[in-house]
């Protein structure tokens, strides 16, 4: 008998879970306990996409999957991110969790330091996009019929957010941006394809420009340290429940 590795998937509620999502449910040998999303508790949105709540709840139900979240403190330094996502790792553990499933495609740092912060509970990271050409991914990602926004972007491509990602899309976008935005220039809200029973119904709300203090190390899953302290602030679409 098949031996099932016990995981949770860490779940941004953006294109790249969901397309990481995909492929490991077609895994025989993971056995997916929790999606696990950090969540502002100051403003109850995803962490860093700026999603409300309430469409993270939706996801979770047309997965099927159980949804936990861990919450945050607005902008927590490292110190205070690594205590609470260590009381949580120590939990999933208790429970007989031994992996942890990301959609991380190539940033080598962030999947340093998420090993690195496994390894103190006796727990390992699975990456099924890893080092896998972005351009290929998003394209799979279109084929099967994922359906996904841009919820938020770095402060240049403030065009972007509020707009389905397709091809004319991708085509659009200046080709210092990575199509599957890994260097943390725009994240996503996935609405429909193969993962879920039924689509998310969504409309768009209000655009705003907020402005954060560049962060000195990873505190998110999202950003890099590469990447963020090239971050000046962000423009969010808020997406209302339809």
């Amino acid at each position: 008998m098949l031996t099932k590795k016990k995981c949770i998937f860490n779940w941004s509620g953006g294109k790249d879970s969901s397309l990481a999502l995909y492929h490991a449910l077609k895994d025989p040998q993971l056995e997916i306990r929790y999606l696990v999303t950090t969540v502002n508790d100051a403003v109850n949105r995803i962490s860093m996409h700026g999603v409300r709540e309430e469409l993270l709840i939706k996801q979770a139900e047309s997965i099927g999957i159980q949804l936990h979240q861990i919450r945050l403190p607005e902008m927590p330094g490292m110190s205070a991110y690594d205590e609470i996502m260590g009381l949580h790792l120590h939990k999933f553990r208790e429970e007989g969790v031994t992996h942890s499933i990301f959609g991380d495609i190539f940033l080598q740092d962030l999947r340093d330091y998420r090993d690195a912060r496994l390894s103190e509970v006796g727990m390992e990271g699975i990456y099924p996009l890893w080092k896998r050409n972005t351009y290929e991914l998003i394209n799979e990602f279109l084929d099967l019929g994922f359906g996904t926004v841009i919820a938020c972007t770095q402060e240049r491509l403030g065009d972007f957010a509020g707009k389905e990602i397709d091809r004319k899309l991708i085509s659009e976008l200046p080709a210092d941006v990575d199509v599957c935005g890994e260097n943390g220039e725009f994240h996503t809200y996935t609405f429909k394809g193969p993962i879920f029973k039924k689509p998310i119904a969504y409309k768009l709300g209000e655009k705003v420009f907020k402005a954060y203090q560049a962060p000195k190390d990873v505190n998110d899953s999202c950003v890099s340290s590469q990447a963020a302290p090239k971050i000046a602030g962000f423009w969010y679409c808020d997406l209302l429940p339809a």
